[in-house]
């Protein structure tokens, strides 16, 4: 199975990594011309993820008209981009296996959504899990959702997996991307309690109760709680909720030590998608009746109509209540 992989940041570069390691081609599609030149002479995506050496089976291209040979795609373009990239693709029928973590702005879709308008006769996946694109890339060991329907999962599994990349097959394609969704919310939520300096009772705390507000939020749109619970929900909140490597971390932290959002939104090369998650999540789970007071805190910290201090202050004064309520 000859995989294109549509995005060239640091994650799309990563699983071309993986894709490539059983030794046949595979193409990364890059929007940036210094990117393609990179990738193809000198085996380094030096932009997205210096200091890695690819291997030389990684043809990059900024054609979308080159991937016309592939069998599947590993779509892995920001979330808000991802409808015009599927648009423009060649063809119509080949399998996509989405791994972009968002919720589109403009129609409050989920991914899967989004590509099932844009290519109806094209079965989908959904790649999520708890995944640092350097630890992917430099083969450390890592373990993975990937949701698709029956029979489809199983092969595309059998074509990624390799000894330290280890997919985990699940047919609930609504819960592996709920997760990967909010958690890039929550994420920056527990970067400012660690910039402010408030302690890891904090952050465990903010862990749990934002773990509580993804599954409520999960169940209202149809996830099962086992894969909220699993690698792309529970796991990959972890993971996203307590490291600097982390771009919602990062912005989360930048935020509680007194820097505005929008200053660190515009100093970035790289997207934090729980920035563009956070409102349009807010919004959906408004209409779905889902309370997220966690999410709400983290939409007022980005539009500047509240402070660090004022957002801790308002979840720490909210009514007491029983745990699983």
């Amino acid at each position: 199975m000859k995989l294109g992989v549509i995005g060239a940041g640091a994650w799309g570069t990563a699983l071309a990594q993986v894709a490539a390691s059983g030794g046949d081609e595979v193409i990364l599609w890059a929007r940036e011309a210094d990117v393609v030149e990179s990738v193809n002479g000198r085996h380094e995506n030096s932009l997205f993820l210096p200091g890695l050496e690819l291997l030389r089976n990684i043809v990059a291209t900024s054609d979308l008209a080159a991937l016309g040979e592939c069998e599947a795609f590993l779509v892995v373009t920001p979330a808000q981009h991802m409808r015009s990239v599927l648009g423009a693709l060649p063809v119509h029928d080949r399998p996509l296996i989405l791994c972009s973590k968002g919720i589109e702005e403009a129609s409050g879709l989920m991914m899967h959504d989004v590509a099932h308008e844009v290519r109806p006769a094209a079965p989908i996946a959904v790649l999520s899990g708890p995944t640092f694109a350097h630890e992917v890339a430099a083969g450390l060991p890592t373990a993975i959702t990937l949701a698709a329907a029956e029979g489809l999962g199983e092969r595309l599994a059998q074509r990624l997996a390799r000894p330290s990349f280890r997919p985990y097959v699940s047919t609930d394609v609504v819960g592996a991307e709920v997760g990967g969704a909010v958690k890039n919310v929550l994420a920056i939520a527990c970067g400012v309690v660690d910039g402010m300096g408030l302690g890891l009772n904090a952050r465990a705390s903010l862990i749990s109760r934002g773990f509580a507000e993804m599954s409520r939020f999960g169940l209202a749109l149809g996830a099962r709680p086992e894969t909220l619970a699993g690698l792309a929900g529970l796991g990959d909140l972890v993971l996203t909720c307590t490291s600097t490597n982390s771009r919602n971390f990062s912005l989360g932290k930048g935020i509680g030590e007194g820097s505005s959002a929008a200053d660190l939104l515009a100093d970035r090369r790289t997207v934090a998608e729980g920035a563009f998650t956070a409102p349009v999540l807010r919004r959906v789970a408004e209409e779905r009746r889902v309370e997220m007071p966690i999410v709400g805190a983290v939409c007022a910290l980005l539009d500047g109509s509240a402070s660090a201090k004022d957002a801790v202050d308002m979840l720490l004064s909210r009514p007491l209540r029983a745990e699983g309520v």
